[in-house]
Parts: structure tokens; sequence; C-alpha cells
């Protein structure tokens, strides 16, 4: 230890003791001692599992139900069925509500029809998600709307020519 990190420690300790506190900077050092005193195999450094990381990280992070809205999302011809996934495909998940938009009117009111198996066959499948009613949409019109809010007016008119 040369002098001036033994300065600097004296200086650090010094001020512990009248302050009753470290510093940040006396929390670093000793941070740092500390780590350079590790071994491997102590207590604390066990190993750890690379599944069992993952599950860690997905709970923490509260990503199972993201996760399984996927599932259904990319499974969806498996839950309903082919016939009708052909026409139809999951849209959001919010607050316990499925979109579903569909390829026409037609398939939107067949599917309002079957809404009670639907949701059965969905809640079946996939209990943690807790979808509690399906939206059934059909095909989307064009629109000059950009984002969930706009101010009403007249609209676009001919600026083309």
């Amino acid at each position: 230890m040369d002098k001036r990190d033994f300065a600097q420690e004296f200086y650090w300790r010094m001020r512990q003791a009248v302050t009753g506190r470290l510093s940040r900077e006396a929390k670093r050092i000793a941070e740092k001692e500390n780590a350079k005193n590790s071994r491997p195999f102590e207590k604390g450094r066990d190993i750890i599992a690379a599944g069992d990381s993952i599950e860690g990280l997905l709970k923490s992070f509260r990503w199972e139900s993201q996760l399984s809205e996927a599932d259904l999302f990319n499974n969806w011809a498996t839950v309903v069925g082919e016939t009708n996934a052909a026409s139809s495909q999951p849209e959001a998940l919010i607050n316990g509500v499925l979109t579903i938009r569909c390829k026409s009117t037609a398939w939107a009111t067949q599917l309002r029809l079957m809404q009670t198996q639907l949701l059965e066959q969905i809640r079946a499948a996939f209990p943690k998600l807790e979808i509690t009613s399906l939206k059934l949409l059909g095909p989307d019109a064009p629109s000059w709307k950009k984002g969930p809010r706009s101010v009403p007016g007249r609209g676009p008119r001919d600026t083309y020519g």
C-alpha cells in the first residue's frame, strides 16, 4: 500500500468515525475490497441453472402473461380450428377482452354466433390469461384517422390538384 492509498484510507475511516456513516466513496472502496477477497464456490456463488434464471426473470418482470398471450396468438389455428383461423386473427388482449379481426362481416357474424363456444375453448387452452369476453370485428375500412384520438371536422379535402 503506497502513501496515497494509506492517506485516502485513513481519511475515509476518520470521516466515518466522526460522522458515523460511510460516504459513497468509502462504500465503493469497501465493495472493491470485498470483491478482491471473493473466491469461487463460496456461499452466495452457487451455480444457477439457465432455466431457473430465465423463470426468475419472467416472474420478476411479469412477462408470463405476455408470453401466454403471444402463445395464444401463435397457436390460434389449434385453439379455434383451421377453418375459423383462416378467416380470423386475434389482434389484442386488453383487460380481459380479446379483440378478433375477421376477414368479412359475414365471418364476424358467424363467430359471434359461436362466441360462447370459442370463449370456452380459449379459456380451456389458456386459463392464465383470464379472458372474460370476445370482441369480434369485421374488416377495417380505409380511414384518414391516425392514432386513437381525432378532431371533429370535415376531414380531408381535395388537396392533390
